[in-house]
């Protein structure tokens, strides 16, 4: 799996007198988990964008390994290399969990039987019942839904998983499980997990911690070696 970095990334949106995001370099690994940290205004939400390949940089590069999200066809590297989870979930209301999850792998043409057969191994890793899998995300809690928008970015096959504010809509139990999922990605099958936080308790549980100050981007008070 390749390493997601940027190198002296700048970004400026239009009409702006001073920049979101400030000469910003910084990398993230396999089997890690990483919180970006910061402020709002800070550019946190900026950053997230130009990883997951929604915005290009001003000036510097993103590269996910070897190439540059300039010279990458977006729509294919958001469909196979990265993927997102949202605060509110993000979940297709009309459809039930087991398709929503099925989704993007139906997306790209893989086999509905094969998909399906993907989508509930998916969910069960993030402790999905199989009676939750037939109903349809009102029916489900927030952790629920959470844990199916997990599963969802599992079925696409990409191994970076970047989360803007997870938990942000959850309660402290929920939180606590989910971030318990997201680590065990991370350090046992050995995805990249980046989440975006105000939260200073869900930061503390990463490998590693950046800072955001106005647009500028540091590492924080933790940079434990992984296991």
């Amino acid at each position: 799996m390749s390493t997601l970095s940027m190198e002296r990334v700048t970004y400026k949106y239009r009409n702006a007198g001073t920049a979101a995001v400030k000469e910003a370099t910084c990398a993230f690994e396999p089997g890690r988990m990483y919180a970006v940290v910061g402020p709002s205004g800070s550019g946190k939400s900026t950053l997230l964008s130009m990883l997951a390949g929604l915005d290009l940089p001003s000036e510097g590069s993103v590269r996910y390994g070897e190439k540059s999200t300039g010279d990458m066809d977006l729509d294919r590297y958001r469909r196979e290399d990265i993927s997102m989870i949202f605060q509110a979930f993000q979940l297709f209301p009309l459809l039930t969990v087991t398709e929503n999850v099925c989704y993007p792998m139906e997306l790209v043409g893989m086999d509905p039987k094969e998909a399906k057969h993907k989508a509930e191994e998916c969910l069960r890793r993030v402790g999905i019942t199989s009676e939750e899998m037939k109903r349809f995300p009102s029916n489900l809690s927030g952790g629920q839904q959470q844990r199916v928008a997990i599963a969802r970015s599992l079925a696409s096959g990409a191994r970076t998983i970047l989360a803007d504010e997870p938990t942000g809509n959850l309660d402290a139990e929920n939180t606590g499980n989910i971030m318990d999922i997201l680590e065990s990605l991370a350090r046992d099958d050995g995805y990249c997990v980046v989440v975006v936080t105000h939260d200073m308790e869900i930061a503390e549980r990463a490998d590693v911690v950046y800072k955001m100050t106005d647009g500028v981007i540091a590492v924080g008070g933790k940079q434990a070696a992984p296991d």
